[in-house]
Formats: structure tokens, C-alpha cells, sequence
């Protein structure tokens, strides 16, 4: 156990974590993303209950 605990703590020693403007535009691009897939999702379910009440 204490050696898996040893050897996380060296490999996240190694890590780079992202700066700032990186983090900023990261988040943005997640945001953008999360939210076309959302909507997109939303017309199709739209689209396929418009079909089904048709029946």
C-alpha cells in the first residue's frame, strides 16, 4: 500500500498542469461542447416525438 502511495506521488510530481489562459480556454471549449451536444440531442428528441404523435 505505502509503496502504491510512493509511486503516485512520484508520477504526479511529473504531471504539467495547465496555466491559467490554458485552463480558461479548456473550460470554455467543454462548455461549448457539453452544450452543442445538448442541443442537438433536444431536436432530435423533438423531431422523434413529432414523428411519434403522428401515430
Amino acid at each position: 500500500m505505502f509503496k502504491f502511495l510512493k509511486d503516485v506521488s512520484r508520477e504526479m510530481k511529473k504531471v504539467t498542469w495547465p496555466k491559467g489562459k490554458e485552463l480558461s480556454s479548456y473550460t470554455i471549449t467543454v462548455i461549448a461542447t457539453v452544450a452543442f451536444v445538448a442541443l442537438f440531442f433536444f431536436v432530435i428528441d423533438l423531431g422523434i416525438t413529432q414523428v411519434l404523435n403522428l401515430f
